[in-house]
């Protein structure tokens, strides 16, 4: 077995050359992973979004796990059919936090820290940055057969770090000063033979913060950022296999179905990753995907909110002030490329993200369908001026004058009720209104023959404008009770 650490960005080499390629797509989605939510809308470090960050695949050190119940590690487990000799190819990425400071130079040839330092082009100020770390394991499937784990420990250790800043004549205004503390972490490995008719392995991988940083006394849960420089941010894995291929966790086939319900995953879920139709390829990700998941062909970069719409993003960084720009150019580089991405993208490019249509397909030969031999009737032709409710018709549907018996009491407009949302077809915001009173406004009967009351909540300042806008919320007559009306 062999195992290759990147404790550096850029540097890419690995135990096994072909396993980038194999990794070359599921990469694509990985990094969207690894950045979504580094830097948010409007890209500056003063946007009360970017104060709290970090949220997907942080783990923690133990020490901080313990006292303030957030995670210290990760389980991936998935059933893999291994042929002969096979080697599993395995990279574990994720983001190591670095403080970074800003200091201007003084006139005895010191430095002093600021909290922003103004250039031309940019407005530097504290941040910390995110470097990307790997872990690259190859190991033969036999050497994980047994009862104990096989364990990669890893270590990245404890560096300052300083860039000098010049100004635009090429003079030394200033520096940066980068901290980055120490981690140590294990990678680790198991496989379990199933019982049954086909040759199937149970995986198990476990990625675990052992970082011996001990928060200093008396910090609480505000105190986080003292922790996050000693944690694994947004991490996850890239699984491969040279020979044989992994069962999908999501639509697994009958007869595994069993095995795969019993496999235990803990803050992180095993999609197949890679081209459509493979399945040597596994991404385990914080962020729950569905197999195969691809970045969208017309984004033109990345905009590290891959939760968001690249058109809008990229229409509101463009709006930006030069002010804005100048400051999120000095956030961080990443946010500096988005800002330029934004300034440099052509009309044809921005009019791709104006959304598009993945699922039409091209009929041709033989297959055709036949052409439209004779016009329909006037009768079957929809009309854009013909409502599809006509109360001239013998249809007498009425909103604002139905009314409907509930616990034998008439209810219809005018009617007061008092709101007990159904726990089991409602939304968290209808929660909140669980016992309130309101005004039935109509009531409403849909295509399948249902009811709906229409209601605005008692009390509410905003009534009068919902009811002039029609804007109401609606509860079925099994989740309301009658009042007697004032």
């Amino acid at each position: 077995m062999t195992t290759t650490t990147t404790p550096h960005p850029g540097s890419h080499s690995g135990p096994d050359s072909d396993s980038h390629s194999r990794f070359a797509v599921a990469r694509q989605v990985a990094d969207a992973v690894l950045l979504e939510g580094y830097v948010l809308y409007p890209y500056r470090a003063s946007a009360a979004k970017n104060r709290l960050r970090w949220q997907f695949g942080v783990l923690v050190p133990p020490a901080w796990g313990r006292a303030h119940e957030e995670h210290v590690l990760q389980q991936t487990e998935i059933l893999m059919e291994p042929r002969g000799a096979a080697t599993l190819v395995l990279e574990l990425r994720f983001l190591h936090a670095q403080r970074r400071t800003v200091q201007q130079a003084s006139d005895d040839g010191g430095f002093t820290e600021v909290a922003e330092l103004h250039l031309a082009d940019r407005v530097l100020v504290p941040w910390d940055e995110g470097t990307e770390e790997r872990v690259e394991v190859s190991v033969p499937v036999a050497e994980l057969l047994g009862d104990e784990d096989v364990a990669f420990p890893f270590h990245r250790p404890a560096r300052v770090d300083t860039e000098p800043v010049h100004d635009a004549d090429g003079r030394t205004v200033g520096r940066l000063v980068r901290r980055t503390e120490e981690i140590e972490g294990v990678l680790r490995l198991r496989a379990t033979e199933l019982p049954g008719a086909y040759r199937v392995l149970r995986l198990r991988a476990v990625v675990e913060n052992t970082s011996p940083w001990t928060p200093p006394p008396g910090a609480g849960p505000v105190d986080r950022e003292a922790a996050l420089p000693h944690s694994l941010v947004a991490a996850h894995l890239l699984l491969g296999l040279d020979a044989g291929s992994f069962l999908s966790m999501t639509d697994p086939p009958e007869w595994a179905r069993q095995a795969v319900a019993a496999c235990e995953n803990r803050h992180t879920w095993p999609v197949l990753a890679g081209e459509p139709g493979r399945a040597d390829v596994v991404l385990s990700s914080p962020i729950i995907l569905e197999d195969h998941p691809a970045i969208a062909p017309e984004s033109a970069g990345a905009m590290y909110d891959a939760l968001e719409i690249d058109e809008i993003l990229a229409l509101r960084t463009a709006a930006l002030t030069e002010q804005e720009k100048r400051e999120a150019r000095g956030t961080d580089a990443r946010a500096a490329a988005v800002i330029d991405l934004a300034d440099s993208m052509p009309p044809e490019v921005l009019e791709r993200l104006h959304g598009a249509v993945r699922a039409l397909r091209e009929v041709t030969g033989p297959e055709q369908p036949p052409l439209i031999a004779e016009l329909p009737s006037e009768d079957v032709v929809f009309r854009p001026d013909t409502p599809w409710w006509d109360p001239a018709r013998a249809d007498t549907a009425d909103p604002a004058r139905d009314r409907i018996a509930i616990d034998g009491a008439s209810v219809g407009p005018g009617s007061r009720v008092r709101l007990r949302p159904g726990l089991r077809r409602t939304d968290a915001q209808d929660l909140f209104l669980q016992g309130r009173t309101a005004l039935v406004e109509a009531v409403l009967h849909d295509v399948d023959g249902g009811v709906h009351l229409a209601v605005t909540v008692e009390d509410d300042p905003g009534a009068d404008i919902r009811r002039e806008q029609g804007r109401f919320l609606y509860f079925q007559p099994d989740e309301v009770t009658p009042l007697e009306d004032a």
